[in-house]
């Protein structure tokens, strides 16, 4: 196979050095069944928060300072039919965005890769064996190419800053796959997992998700699992864990955790975001709270259309509430049909039973964050226009996660 060499420049992200690899392209046409995927630029028409020529300068030189990291997305594309997806999934490929990654602004993806849609072997999703075989097929995709690297360290965020590269950080959204087997923990972390959640709505081993009506709170087991990943150097997710929960995992953690996916729940009464006093928690223990834009999250009660706008309203929220030194972004978005795939995997991801209110205007798309190319330039953009100071933008675009990181990672 031959490859034409990207240029670097801001087509490629400023500094990314894509050569045109497309996943899965080391197998043969016919080795597997093939979809005709979603374009991953300009599927719907890009919108970009219009600037002046300074602020765009200002703009070009921070996205190449910077250390851009999105705690949450899933970095991947949806077949142009949804009515393939189920098709799709069985077979265990999920397809990396490398072209769409390399066109955006970012250092570091924590990818969270088909989790709960992770329907191989069984329809409820979340088994071991699905979650392995998920990871594995990933890797040795990546393997394949030289745009994307493993992230198992710190180390590997600057090497991949400065060689114009993306480090990827597998993560596991909620921890039901390990059942009651403390060593599955160690397992997923020899497979490079640098993150899980303590659990994806639905309750587990280790305590209560957001979807229940009643919270337990933080398990026995669930005690001995926040240990083990205090011990083996696993960050900590609690963005789908319900709020008793996260605050004894607040207190029985070592090491701060992470809301990598969240919105502030005094703008918008929904369980899927966080109340003032989780965030406090979190934030007084050292953690980090990022922001969410999967559709129909991060509204507000002024604004009940979803996008850049209400979105970052949330971000604001939480910088006035915590300070700056505690506030990051995970978009959570992906490439394809969000909306569509929200409706079809709606019992998988617990949408109906977390979403809130339901006098929205529902969007086909989230516009200014419609995938991670998009989110990752408006997200930038947004701060210069809104004047924060270069300081404060590289604290929210990495240097917040990565201070956290070297609490936790080893």
């Amino acid at each position: 196979m031959t490859y034409i060499r990207g240029v670097e420049g801001e087509k490629m992200g400023l500094n990314k050095r894509y050569d045109g690899y497309k996943a899965y392209g080391y197998l043969d046409q016919n080795d597997f069944k093939r979809f005709k995927m979603a374009k991953e630029i300009d599927r719907v028409k890009e919108y970009l928060i219009p600037l002046s020529e300074e602020q765009e300068a200002r703009v070009k030189k921070l996205a190449k300072e910077s250390i851009f990291i999105s705690l949450h997305e899933h970095p991947t594309i949806l077949p142009e039919n949804l009515e393939n997806v189920m098709e799709y999934t069985r077979i265990g490929r999920d397809h990396c965005a490398y072209e769409g990654l390399s066109q955006s602004y970012y250092d570091v993806v924590f990818d969270n890769m088909l989790d709960g849609t992770s329907t191989i072997t069984s329809a409820n999703g979340w088994k071991w064996d699905d979650i392995i075989f998920d990871l594995g097929m990933r890797l040795c995709d990546i393997a394949h190419q030289d745009l994307v690297i493993p992230c198992r360290g710190i180390k590997d965020i600057y090497y991949a800053h400065r060689e114009g590269k993306i480090a990827w950080v597998p993560s596991v959204e909620g921890a039901a796959p390990i059942e009651n087997e403390l060593d599955r923990i160690d397992i997923l972390y020899g497979f490079g997992v640098r993150m899980m959640g303590i659990t994806y709505s639905e309750s587990n081993q280790l305590g209560s998700g957001i979807k229940e009506e009643r919270d337990g709170g933080l398990t026995a087991f669930g005690k001995k699992a926040v240990r083990r990943m205090n011990q083996v150097g696993m960050a900590i997710d609690c963005s789908h864990t319900g709020y008793e929960t996260t605050l004894d995992v607040i207190e029985e953690s070592q090491h701060p955790i992470f809301l990598t996916h969240v919105g502030a729940r005094s703008l918008w009464d929904s369980k899927r975001l966080s109340p003032d006093r989780v965030i406090k928690a979190c934030a007084s223990k050292g953690g980090i709270i990022a922001i969410e834009a999967a559709p129909h999250t991060t509204l507000t009660n002024k604004i009940r259309n979803h996008s850049i706008d209400s979105f970052m309203e949330h971000f604001k929220y939480i910088v006035d509430l915590v300070g700056i030194d505690h506030v990051a972004f995970g978009p959570d978005t992906l490439y394809g049909d969000h909306v569509g795939i929200h409706h079809l995997y709606a019992k998988q991801l617990s949408t109906k039973n977390t979403q809130g209110k339901e006098d929205f205007d529902e969007v086909e798309y989230v516009k200014g964050l419609e995938n991670p190319t998009e989110a990752s330039k408006n997200i930038l953009r947004w701060l210069v226009k809104n004047s924060y100071s270069d300081q404060d933008i590289k604290k929210v675009l990495g240097e917040n996660i990565i201070r956290v990181l070297k609490k936790i990672w080893k």
